[in-house]
């Protein structure tokens, strides 16, 4: 087990939130925090999630409707198909005529289903705009960091590129290596260190930049192995904000290699080519491709 006692070297133990957790005694799951959950959902998942609640609210709402009996005039009575859809009728307000509530049963159903379509309308409004206009940074990270000599000093490096057609300005990255260490009282807790980069921030990140951590003797990295790696459970955390220029607002982005993930002795491929007409070129396919070398770990 992973303690977290007060750290007297000055060190406050963390948690980075970046592996797997399971939380004991604090309200968890998507129910516990609702609106963050759809918010950050993909419009995939939340169309699919939207999709599920119509066709079940307006179930609902049909067996309430047969529960009353003979209570729609024009529909077919004990019918589901019926009165499943004259609920989508009233909830969608569209009214085409044909059916209509016919006893006071129905006519309460009704005004309790055009209460809800009425609310269950502004919520899903107010969580598209939200979602159309929160400003989100598409930042591609390599799948893979890579320790290789840089200046002749072994390095971990790892690259990213910016997705959107836009400029994220005064972009700044930050980089903690998060790994299990065991103090001197024999306790074991994750401990937080900060790893400096060669350039750490930019006046305009707009296709691609690769992060450098010089490995030198004052580096947490410093005779670190992979195994030691693995056996730590050590992970490199990133995160990355900026000024979006479009929204003049602030977005980030993160992204986390584990101890598998750091290829040892090798570096990436070169992506940035000159065409003949003097231009600059990308290749985006090759952007996680890395080449072994030699004498590039780090012992």
């Amino acid at each position: 087990m992973v303690h977290t006692p007060p750290d007297p070297a000055g060190h406050v133990p963390s948690y980075d939130g970046s592996l797997p957790t399971v939380r004991v005694g604090s309200a968890d799951g998507y129910l516990s925090d609702l609106y963050h959950f759809l918010l950050v959902s993909s419009w995939s998942r939340l169309l699919l999630l939207l999709g599920l609640v119509f066709v079940g609210s307006n179930c609902l709402f049909a067996l309430a409707y047969l529960l009353g009996g003979d209570t729609i005039q024009g529909g077919r009575p004990g019918s589901f198909a019926d009165a499943f859809f004259f609920s989508v009728q009233t909830m969608a307000t569209i009214g085409y005529g044909h059916m209509v509530p016919r006893t006071l049963w129905a006519n309460i159903l009704v005004a309790v289903e055009s209460l809800v379509s009425l609310l269950g309308l502004a919520v899903v409004t107010g969580l598209t705009f939200a979602k159309f206009s929160r400003p989100t940074a598409r930042v591609l990270f390599s799948r893979v960091s890579v320790i290789a000599p840089w200046d002749g000093v072994p390095s971990l490096i790892f690259r990213m590129a910016n997705q959107r057609g836009n400029h994220i300005a005064e972009a700044r990255v930050h980089v903690i290596l998060a790994r299990n260490e065991t103090t001197a009282e024999g306790d074991v807790f994750r401990r937080l260190h900060d790893l400096q980069l060669v350039r750490n921030e930019t006046a305009l990140f707009a296709l691609t930049w690769t992060a450098i951590h010089p490995i030198s003797d004052v580096s947490p990295l410093n005779h670190a192995t992979r195994e030691s790696l693995v056996e730590s459970e050590a992970e490199i955390i990133v995160s990355l904000t900026g000024l979006d220029e479009s929204f003049s607002e602030t977005v980030h982005a993160r992204h986390s290699y584990r101890a598998e993930d750091i290829v040892w002795g090798a570096r990436f491929v070169d992506i940035l080519l000159r065409l003949p007409d003097g231009r600059r070129q990308v290749d985006y396919t090759r952007f996680h491709d890395v080449i072994r070398t030699e004498g590039a770990g780090v012992e």
